[in-house]
């Protein structure tokens, strides 16, 4: 887990300080680890801006999209589902990249992926070009999600849920912004929707810049098998883990399939995902076809995407307050069924109401992204399960935006696609329940060897 220090660094932590230089040593390390710090936190609320513009612009150009790339209903289906196909599939691969050359560094690249990518998809003259496109931008937001979770929990170890909260703000704030003004602001480029959609990659070029002094700094104090000097000390195992990795060995990894809660919260994380996905890619166009124009059907999206800045600030802190988190989790379920009701009975008439509603149910995305940092004790235990409860979540929200496209298309109406996000509410809240539950991957993946 130590592989990543200097030598510098190794003899500090294994060396006993020199007394001559002892005043020295205590002043040294404070000034660049409280600057590093900062430099996290301007990291992570940039990164977080950027996770989710690629999608909501999308979402609220779809039909111009569609008409000027001469796409079906299905094939925008498809389209839609393509986030969560990329968090699946490049998502698994970010713990392994952030060993090698450490997580500053893959959360660089995953920002100058998602810059290129929003720069080339609008201009690539073609539906397989737009998806190339798009899946490299989305490949960048991938590795970053997964990352997110693990460089929280070993900067901020006992602020958890606050910096989660600060986290997943951003990311609710870049979301909402990135579903309001795209349509205005494409309407004052002069109504191109390739100017639209490109210049969100500007705002991926700025969160590239606090990364590369981490990087330049090989990422050490970001290793997710290090932990900050500020951390308490580790329980037992956690120990054990540093110690084999002092003396040179990769600690073992947990069969993390061997857990309960965590198939509980990767289905969970599935489930929630498929109604975040559809939410962005259909819910601007079941508004606009309800006869609400377009300017405000982005609104309203925004509405439901703005709900996550302040609930994704007090949601992760109520969560690490409870010993059980299935009360919130039911509160956001009920709130999404109610949403998707009266999306079903009066989609004009209530527009504003549902999408208030369907704002507070995507809040449990942020729950789920807090239970990731509380159901593992370890930078590694966490780093696994992030990785494995967003890459099998995302693979389960795959079929979701696809399938509700292709009922859009066959069923003329929005009445089945609504039903659907409405049925799958039910087993979202009961494995929500079971992953909120107090226990530990660790200690389940123990007990079941």
């Amino acid at each position: 887990m130590m592989s990543g220090m200097t030598g510098e660094e190794t003899r500090t932590a294994m060396s006993p300080p020199i007394r001559s230089s002892a005043q020295d040593a205590e002043l040294r390390p404070p000034a660049p680890r409280a600057w590093m710090t900062r430099v996290v936190i301007i990291g992570i609320v940039l990164t977080a801006l950027n996770l989710r513009p690629a999608i909501t612009s999308l979402g609220a150009l779809l039909e111009e999209v569609r008409d000027g790339l001469g796409m079906s209903g299905s094939f925008a289906g498809l389209l839609t589902s393509v986030p969560p196909l990329c968090f699946a599939v490049f998502g698994v691969m970010a713990p392994r990249l952030a060993r090698r050359f450490g997580p500053a560094a893959v959360v660089c690249a995953g920002m100058v992926a998602i810059a290129a990518g929003l720069v080339i998809r609008p201009f690539a003259g073609n539906t397989a070009g737009f998806l190339v496109a798009s899946a490299l931008a989305l490949m960048g937001i991938a590795v970053s999600n997964v990352l997110m979770p693990v460089i929280v929990k070993r900067w901020f170890p006992d602020r958890v849920g606050s910096m989660t909260g600060l986290y997943s703000m951003a990311l609710a704030l870049g979301t909402a912004a990135a579903a309001a003004v795209t349509v205005p602001m494409t309407r004052a480029l002069g109504g191109s929707w390739h100017a639209g959609l490109a210049v969100w990659a500007g705002l991926a070029a700025v969160a590239v810049l606090p990364w590369i002094p981490l990087v330049r700094a090989r990422g050490t104090a970001l290793s997710p098998d290090a932990a900050p000097a500020s951390a308490p000390a580790p329980p037992a195992p956690a120990r054990d883990a540093s110690s084999a990795s002092a003396a040179g060995q990769e600690p073992a990894p947990l069969r993390i399939t061997r857990s309960r809660t965590a198939w509980a919260l990767a289905v969970f994380f599935g489930l929630q995902a498929t109604a975040a996905y559809i939410t962005m890619g259909w819910m601007a166009q079941i508004f606009r076809d309800a006869g609400v124009p377009a300017g405000t059907a982005g609104l309203l999206l925004a509405v439901t995407m703005v709900m996550g800045v302040p609930l994704a600030f007090v949601i992760p802190r109520l969560a690490t307050r409870l010993p059980h988190q299935g009360p919130i989790v039911v509160a956001l379920g009920v709130c999404g069924l109610v949403g998707y009701a009266g999306l079903y009975l009066a989609p004009a008439g209530g527009a504003w109401a549902w999408a208030l509603l369907l704002g507070i149910a995507n809040c449990a995305f942020p729950l789920a992204l807090t239970m990731v940092g509380m159901r593992a004790r370890t930078g590694a235990g966490v780093a696994q399960l992030s990785a494995f409860a967003q890459s099998t979540g995302y693979l389960i929200s795959i079929p979701g935006p696809l399938l509700v496209g292709v009922l859009y298309q066959h069923s003329g109406g929005w009445g089945l696609p609504i039903a659907l996000m409405a049925g799958l509410m039910i087993p979202q809240i009961v494995v929500g329940i079971l992953a909120g539950r107090d226990r530990t991957v660790e200690d389940e993946a123990a007990r079941r060897r």
